[in-house]
């Protein structure tokens, strides 16, 4: 097993691009916590350090994860991190217990960490092989997935309300039947990538007849989208923003896109010392749902609440703690 080589990073949010090896800034998760490196002491006792990339979804989920492990009796310590490159290697080694990540993304990250960049895919739209993928190379690394939640955050694509109902399309498959070539806003590998632009016209028969490559999910795809710009833009299923801006995510009604699902994956030791972190969490996941996460993330970036705030009262709402 090698950590972290020849990692193949693609500019869709998940994969995070751009490593930054500067130093790490850690926060304390509920408010008086103190302060420790990636690279401190195992945690031990009653103490968990959750580890998460540092954009709104993820701050939510780990404030979540935080928040049930707390009622559970441990005391939690957040640290944001830019990238997943740097909480892979500290959760193997055991410095951080658990991390907040999607299925099919942290096992192709293992997958071509363990067997190269050019390392087949393993990962699939079927959420359960996935995980059952991302536990057999988890077992190299001294990590283990825990029950996936039904929230998924998968790749997607949107159109606006007008073009849907003018055109009457709800699906890709709909988008495809018209026979028009449309304007595509995605990352910019998404022309060479099998889940963006050669998906569409391969699975969907959709011709993209300009590409513009403003980012997935970006406020600059949005932007696009709504002015007219462009026909389709590539987000995320769990994006809160878009029906405040009259978008709407087109049905994968061909299941194209790889499981997304939002899963706990765990450093085993500390799982097999802690046996009932896995109580706590797959309870939480039994509970959310993607419509939760849209809630909860556009809570946030459009109401611009707190992530700790919008996650405490969700805990609370659903009987999760207390």
């Amino acid at each position: 097993m090698s950590l972290l080589t020849n990692f193949s990073r693609s500019t869709n949010r998940r994969a995070l691009a751009g490593l930054s090896l500067a130093p790490l800034l850690v926060l304390s998760a509920c408010g008086d916590g103190g302060s420790e490196a990636l690279s401190g002491d195992d945690s031990g006792g009653g103490e968990v350090v959750i580890a998460h990339q540092a954009y709104t979804e993820m701050e939510i989920m780990a404030e979540i994860y935080a928040g049930v492990l707390e009622d559970a009796g441990y005391s939690p310590t957040l640290q944001p991190v830019d990238t997943r490159d740097l909480y892979v290697p500290p959760l193997s080694k055991g410095n951080v217990d658990l991390v907040p990540d999607y299925a099919s993304s942290m096992t192709e990250f293992l997958n071509r960490d363990t067997n190269g960049e050019d390392a087949d895919p393993v990962a699939s739209p079927d959420v359960e092989e996935t995980v059952s993928q991302l536990e057999q190379l988890g077992a190299e690394y001294g990590v283990e997935p825990l029950e996936p939640a039904e929230a998924e955050d998968a790749n997607a694509y949107a159109v606006t309300q007008e073009f849907s109902e003018e055109n009457s399309v709800l699906t890709l498959t709909d988008l495809g039947g018209l026979g028009e070539p449309v304007a595509l806003a995605a990352a910019p590998d998404c022309p060479e990538r099998p889940d963006c632009q050669l998906g569409l016209k391969s699975v969907y028969g959709i011709e993209v007849s300009n590409f513009e490559p403003l980012g997935f999910g970006t406020v600059q795809t949005k932007d696009a989208l709504e002015s007219g710009e462009v026909d389709l833009g590539q987000v995320g299923t769990s994006d809160g923003s878009l029906e405040s801006l009259g978008l709407v995510v087109l049905e994968d009604d061909m299941d194209w896109q790889n499981a997304e699902n939002l899963t706990p994956v765990v450093n085993s030791d500390f799982l097999a010392e802690n046996p009932d972190v896995a109580d706590s969490l797959n309870e939480l996941s039994g509970v959310l749902t993607t419509e939760d996460l849209m809630s909860l993330n556009a809570q946030v970036d459009v109401e611009r609440m707190l992530a700790a705030d919008v996650a405490a009262t969700y805990l609370e709402d659903k009987g999760l703690v207390g």
